[in-house]
């Protein structure tokens, strides 16, 4: 049965690559191969759960293809199927096969009618990668597929300012996502010397074992995994991301941030729960956010104008339960719970519409005065002061905004004396002058040795963290991107034992990418010479195949699963050391913030409203 786990992942993916195939204007065709494709896995999976379960409901875990091999170092896609893949992966197939016959008619003659099913298409494909995973590379692979999925979908409307400013928020919520599991697979393969596989999880003996003598390191990954799993599914203190998601068409809504998507989190927890069972702090610690998200968002929900904002909010309380349960290792619980929770916020999603258009009629003719509520019952100081913090939605954003985003960008700003001139200047000496210490290391002291690593990636964090806050030159800004890759590599390389193939591996991606991103601006600006980063320019519309070239350019260069890049980023990390967590966690989030510029530089110049008077401009609130 094992031979057959890679079926339920090429099903999707083969749709997704004939739907690519099929012009925009055959749109019953389109329809067919998104539907034919979730159905066929659907109904495959029914057949393959009844046997699965014949057999006794085995582990089952495949290694499927070997990437990358080297001493001491395997790369592989591992897949893995137990109770908790059986289930999200049947509720998934069922709801996909629902969603893409309802957006047939929903989506009639909509402009992006194409681009919905490819995205759908991609979509299902990551999830099924993600929830059939059977390592953290894998699962990271899916991870990164709904990350992109997940931006380009709540970016439909890509000719007005709203949903692309949205796209980008969440976006860099899931960034903050990857932190974690990045930080968790580096620790993870020091902890266990291995690519550890979640079969392997299952063996008590060998976790118990690992964890006694290891026991921080062990803390450290857990934490790591609950703030990927907290972000991924808008806990606290992440949660203001999942109302500005909606900002798609409501079908996207309903398949993403009602039932599917923002219930991986909960999988993350769910996959590695065998993990951090028997560490008491971190569950405590999982329920805790639980419980404050579900109070926090349940008031919320009860004062939202928007009915989209208030089925958000709803689901965000019960997935707080969720973690809950699966914090006190009621797995079973657990995984119903997410199931009824999955099929009624796209029920809820898919009739809001209606409910909307019935509620608006029936206050006209059928006044009901309010009735009383629990609030009611409280001191009138707190219910007010409860009332507002729910109607400013507990200043997450702001919040946010305080703590991570404008701290950023106020440093990026006094970083503007960093102009590109000034920098190869400046640091093209520096790193001709760390490569001959590199390759003499007797010319310098094991002092020098050991700060040249943190110096390195300190100015790749300051060159990408310029390009983030860049305001005005493209190709300034996709400059330093590729100049702060250069020095993460000559950081990591004078660590011991490190090999040069692996170097060349990461280096290889990013200046393939980095050549078509730049090439890609280049014809942009022969025929537009408003290319900057100061607003958004909407140049998409009258030049998609520029915009599709610099879109899978940028994701090589930021490490997405398409180019030699991604590899690289996993190399470049087994070769970080156990006691090196500053150089892991600056790596990390240099890598982090070099999606965000990425991602920010194709929302500027390609998506929001056109920048050219004759074509039309929906309202900026629109």
């Amino acid at each position: 049965m094992e031979r057959l786990l890679p079926l339920f992942v090429l099903i999707p993916f083969l749709g997704f690559l004939i739907s690519l195939l099929v012009p925009g204007r055959h749109e019953s065709a389109l329809s067919r191969i998104a539907y034919y494709s979730a159905g066929a896995q659907f109904f495959t999976l029914l057949a393959f759960g009844v046997l699965w379960l014949l057999q006794g409901a085995p582990l089952l875990n495949v290694k499927e293809i070997v990437i990358y091999r080297s001493d001491g170092y395997e790369f592989f896609i591992d897949l893995f199927f137990d109770r908790v893949t059986a289930v999200y992966l049947l509720v998934g197939s069922m709801l996909t096969f629902m969603i893409t016959i309802y957006s047939r008619y929903y989506l009639h003659r909509e402009d992006g009618y194409k681009r919905f099913f490819n995205t759908i298409l991609f979509f299902f494909t990551g999830y099924s990668i993600t929830v059939l995973s059977g390592n953290f590379e894998t699962l990271f692979v899916g991870w990164e597929v709904l990350g992109i999925s997940s931006f380009l979908l709540i970016a439909f409307y890509r000719d007005r300012y709203l949903p692309v400013k949205n796209a980008v928020k969440v976006f860099s919520i899931y960034r903050v996502g990857d932190v974690g599991l990045i930080l968790a697979m580096w620790a993870s393969h020091h902890l266990w010397h291995e690519n550890i596989t979640f079969m392997k999880l299952h063996n008590y003996e060998l976790v118990h074992h690992q964890l006694a003598s290891h026991s921080a390191i062990g803390i450290f990954i857990s934490l790591a995994i609950l703030v990927s799993a907290a972000a991924k599914s808008a806990q606290l203190p992440f949660s203001s991301w999942l109302p500005r998601a909606m900002e798609g068409p409501t079908p996207s809504s309903a398949i993403f941030y009602g039932s599917l998507s923002v219930h991986i989190g909960v999988f993350l927890l769910l996959r590695t729960f065998p993990f951090w069972e028997h560490q008491f702090v971190v569950r405590v610690l999982i329920a805790v956010v639980g419980l404050l998200t579900s109070l926090m968002a349940s008031v919320t929900a009860r004062v939202q104008s928007s009915v989209k904002a208030q089925i958000a909010y709803s689901s965000i309380a019960q997935i707080g339960l969720i973690f809950i349960e699966v914090a006190a290792g009621l797995e079973l619980l657990a995984l119903v719970h997410f199931a009824g929770n999955a099929f009624l916020r796209t029920y809820q999603l898919l009739v809001s519409p209606s409910v909307v258009t019935y509620l608006i009629r029936e206050q006209f003719y059928h006044f009901k005065p309010r009735e009383h509520s629990f609030e009611d019952t409280l001191p009138k100081r707190l219910e007010y002061t409860l009332y507002v913090l729910s109607l400013k939605e507990w200043n997450l954003d702001t919040f946010m905004y305080r703590l991570l985003w404008n701290p950023l960008k106020h440093l990026g700003r006094r970083l503007d004396v960093f102009n590109i001139n000034r920098s190869l200047a400046v640091l093209v000496p520096l790193y001709l002058l760390g490569i001959v210490l590199l390759f003499n290391a007797q010319w310098s002291t094991p002092q020098v040795a050991h700060a040249i690593p943190i110096i390195a990636v300190f100015i790749a964090l300051v060159l990408v963290l310029r390009a983030f806050t860049e305001r005005k030159h493209v190709r300034r800004a996709l400059a330093m991107v590729i100049m702060g890759h250069f020095w993460v590599v000559l950081a990591i390389s004078f660590n011991e034992d490190f090999d040069l193939g692996h170097s060349l591996i990461y280096l290889s991606g990013v200046v393939g990418a980095g050549f078509f991103a730049v090439y890609a601006i280049n014809a942009l600006r022969r025929t537009e010479r408003n290319v900057d980063l100061g607003r958004f320019h909407g140049h998409v519309y009258e030049h998609p195949r520029i915009a599709l070239l610099f879109l899978l350019s940028a994701l090589g260069l930021a490490g997405f699963p398409i180019s030699p890049t991604f590899l690289g980023e996993d190399l470049i990390f087994s070769h970080i050391h156990p006691d090196q967590l500053v150089l892991a966690s600056l790596v990390a989030l240099s890598f982090v913030l070099n999606g965000l510029a990425l991602v920010r530089i194709y929302a500027r110049v390609f998506l929001g409203p056109h920048v050219k008077t004759y074509h039309e401009v929906a309202y900026r609130s629109a």
